[in-house]
């Protein structure tokens, strides 16, 4: 059953361009890009299950989470949508176009491949497990706290987007960490659907990233046939390290889709 997922809307006229978050990610890291575009067109920005503010529940199939997003596109009366899919959410939007191709009119995938991926994120887990035991009074001891598994700064820096001010005092997390943890083996696996989607797509990967590597792009081609490939100077944050370039990449493969030249 989909859940009703929170969202960011700028409203506007045109095809919406729908951006999902990664994992442990929120509608809220996209706000500077949000700010870029809304401007030229409407943005709808997604918390997904667990996420965000969205609500906590069990399961993390790729399936379910395509069709929460597309339960939020009923309820805001989008017949269709360009979707932008950043790591787990890149699988949300690959996931989405197989099951229902007709509700996409182009396809945007950051850093990720359709593939099933091994266990990435044990340090992080250990680290968000020591802020939910360790109470932190406030983001500086939570940032020590994180710093005993997590050795990245920018990492750290990204997780604590998910803290919140708890009750009665303190910080707390706003992740569905139980839920995440529980069905981490469905995030790291393959996107559902079992059909290739033959519209106009467009990947972006890092060049210092491993998630869309050489030997992954037989998969993604097979799955993504019309996927035209970008590599941008930056890791897996892309988004983040090369804003202007991404937006770029974007703003150009959305113009030449709107006028039928993609």
């Amino acid at each position: 059953m989909p859940i009703e997922l929170n969202y960011l809307d700028t409203g506007g006229a045109g095809t919406p361009l729908v951006v999902i978050h990664g994992l442990f990610g929120s509608a809220d890291n996209w706000r500077s890009h949000i700010k870029a575009w809304e401007s030229s067109r409407r943005v709808v920005a997604v918390d997904l299950r667990n996420h965000g503010r969205s609500p906590h529940v069990t399961g993390m199939g790729y399936a379910e989470m395509a069709g929460d997003v597309l339960a939020l596109l009923d309820r805001l009366s989008i017949p269709c949508a360009h979707l932008l899919g950043h790591s787990m959410g890149g699988k949300v939007v690959i996931s989405l176009a197989r099951l229902a191709p007709e509700r996409v009119a182009s396809l945007i995938v950051g850093d990720i491949a359709p593939v099933a991926y091994g266990h990435d994120h044990d340090s992080v887990f250990a680290g968000l497990r020591r802020v939910v035991e360790g109470r932190p009074a406030n983001r500086r001891e939570a940032d020590a706290l994180l710093a005993e598994h997590v050795s990245e700064k920018a990492v750290r820096l990204f997780l604590a987007t998910n803290l919140v001010r708890g009750e009665p005092e303190g910080m707390a997390l706003r992740l569905g960490l139980d839920e995440i943890q529980d069905d981490y083996e469905s995030i790291m696996g393959e996107p559902a659907g079992s059909e290739p989607f033959t519209g106009p797509t467009l990947v972006l990967r890092g060049r210092d990233s491993h998630y869309v590597a050489d030997e992954h792009l037989p998969a993604l081609h097979e799955v993504l046939p019309e996927a035209r490939l970008v590599t941008l100077e930056a890791g897996h944050w892309l988004h983040a390290e090369q804003p202007e370039a991404f937006r770029e990449s974007i703003d150009e493969f959305l113009a030449a889709v709107e006028s039928g030249a993609a």
